[in-house]
């Protein structure tokens, strides 16, 4: 469901092109960690899949979402792309998302 309030110059159609413009984008820049994304913007590709699963009203559990997002099963995606967090970069994780609230 969408918000009319939150940008109600984009027709949904055109939201929805781009979103999943942004999806492909992701998946093929598997370069781009999760917990870059989360100290840079303070959400990644794990948030895109929760706002999926809270838009899809019960019609998507979270491994479906994340699937949805990742392209496969997110557990066969970190195996293959996520390697371990730094200090350094769960410091600015932490920081990113304090900016959220």
């Amino acid at each position: 469901m969408s918000d009319p309030a939150i940008m109600p110059e984009i027709d949904d159609a055109v939201a929805a092109a781009a979103f999943r413009r942004l999806v492909a984008h992701l998946r093929h820049r598997t370069d781009a960690e999760n917990i870059d994304l989360m100290g840079l913007s303070g959400f990644c590709r794990n948030c895109l899949a929760d706002w999926i699963m809270d838009a899809s009203d019960g019609a998507l559990t979270r491994d479906e979402a994340r699937a949805a997002i990742y392209g496969m099963p997110y557990a066969e995606w970190k195996d293959r792309y996520q390697g371990e967090a730094t200090p350094e970069q769960l410091q600015r994780m932490q920081d990113s998302v304090a900016k959220n609230a």
